[in-house]
C-alpha cells in the first residue's frame, strides 16, 4: 500500500497556495497526498509585533510539533520564514522554484514613487529590514507596521492606515495582485530576505529515507538551492530571525555563484552592502565568506547593537 504524504501548512490564502503548488509537484511525481491545516502562534497573534513574539518559529513551532510525532509528513513553509538554524531533529529537504525576489509597492495609487520626496508617503510593513533601508535611502517616506495575511493588510490600507504597502513579489504574485503592484524595487537597493521568492520543505530526521528522496527529487530546484544555501550560510553566522534587517541575494552565473549581502542599522544610518564570489558546488563556504567580510566591515558592531536594542 503506498503511503499518502500528509503536508502541513498553515491555513492563510498564500500558505494554501504553497501547499497545493508542493502537492501537484508531488502528485507529478505519482506520490499521493493530503493536506492538514494547522493553526501557528504568528496566525493567533496579529496585534503583536513579529519582534515581540520572538522571531524563532513563531510560524514554524506548531508545525514541527505534528512532524515529530508523524501527524504530518512534511511541513510547507515559505523559506524567507524559516529560521536558519533548524531546531535538533528537523531538516530541510527541499527548495522550490525561485520565483522573482523583488520587493514591490502594492497601492491603488499607480503614480507612487519612493523617490519623489515632495509628497507625504506613508508605506505599511512588518520588516524591520524594509524599514531600515527605507529610512537609509529614502528618509523622507513613513512607515507603520501592519501584520496579518495579505488580504488583511491590502483591506487596512483602503480603511486609510497607509498609502502603500510594501511586500515581497512572490506573494502579491500568488495571490493574483499584479494588478495593483505601482513600484518594482530595485534589487540593489532592497536586498530582499534570505530565502524570499522560494518555498521550504521542512520534515523530520526520522521520515522514512525513501520517501525523504522521492520528496526531493519530486520539489528541489537543484538551482535555487545552491542559492539558498549560499543565503541561509551567510544568515546562520548572523543568527539572523526576522527581526533583523540583514539581507543576501545569491546569483548563479554558469558554474559562478555570486552572493550580495549585508546588513543595516536600525536607524538606517549605516548600511554594509558586499558581494563576494565562489563556485556553485559550496555554496555554505560562500555564505560563511560573505559572513566574515560583512563583519570586517562593521557588520559585527550593526548586529550587536541591534540585538541589545531588541532584548531591552
Amino acid at each position: 500500500m503506498s503511503h499518502k504524504i500528509k503536508i502541513g501548512t498553515r491555513g492563510s490564502k498564500l500558505a494554501l497556495w504553497q501547499a497545493y503548488y508542493v502537492e501537484e509537484l508531488l502528485q507529478k511525481s505519482g506520490l499521493e497526498t493530503e493536506i492538514v491545516i494547522i493553526d501557528t502562534k504568528g496566525d493567533q497573534w496579529l496585534d503583536v509585533s513579529i519582534a515581540k513574539i520572538g522571531s524563532k518559529g513563531v510560524f514554524t513551532q506548531e508545525l514541527e510539533d505534528q512532524l515529530l510525532d508523524g501527524r504530518i509528513d512534511i511541513a510547507v513553509h515559505s523559506a524567507k520564514d524559516m529560521q536558519s538554524n533548524l531546531p535538533e531533529g528537523f531538516e530541510i529537504i527541499a527548495f522550490t522554484e525561485r520565483e522573482k525576489e523583488n520587493d514591490v509597492i502594492v497601492s491603488h495609487q499607480k503614480n507612487i514613487s519612493l523617490a519623489d520626496s515632495s509628497k507625504a508617503l506613508v508605506l505599511g510593513t512588518s520588516s524591520t529590514r524594509r524599514v531600515s533601508t527605507l529610512k537609509h535611502f529614502y528618509p523622507h517616506v513613513k512607515t507603520v507596521e501592519v501584520r496579518g495575511n495579505l488580504q488583511t493588510r491590502i483591506r487596512k490600507m483602503e480603511e486609510g492606515l497607509c498609502d502603500a504597502l510594501l511586500l515581497a513579489y512572490a506573494g502579491v504574485h500568488r495571490m493574483g495582485y499584479d494588478e495593483m503592484i505601482s513600484q518594482e524595487l530595485d534589487l540593489a537597493e532592497f536586498t530582499p530576505a534570505v530565502g524570499q521568492g522560494s518555498v521550504a520543505i521542512e520534515v523530520s530526521e526520522n521520515l522514512n529515507s525513501e520517501l525523504k528522496v522521492k520528496i526531493t527529487e519530486a520539489c528541489n530546484h537543484i538551482e535555487t538551492s545552491q542559492k539558498l544555501r549560499a543565503e541561509r550560510a551567510y544568515l546562520r553566522v548572523l543568527e539572523g530571525g526576522c527581526s533583523i534587517p540583514v539581507f543576501a541575494l545569491a546569483n548563479l552565473e554558469g558554474e559562478k555563484l555570486k552572493l550580495s549581502g549585508g546588513i543595516v542599522s536600525l536607524d538606517g544610518k549605516t548600511r554594509i552592502a558586499i558581494e563576494v564570489t565562489g563556485t556553485s558546488d559550496q555554496p555554505e563556504e560562500l555564505g560563511k565568506m560573505l559572513a566574515d567580510r560583512v563583519f570586517a566591515a562593521g557588520g559585527k558592531v550593526i548586529l550587536d547593537q541591534i540585538k541589545s536594542t531588541l532584548n531591552k
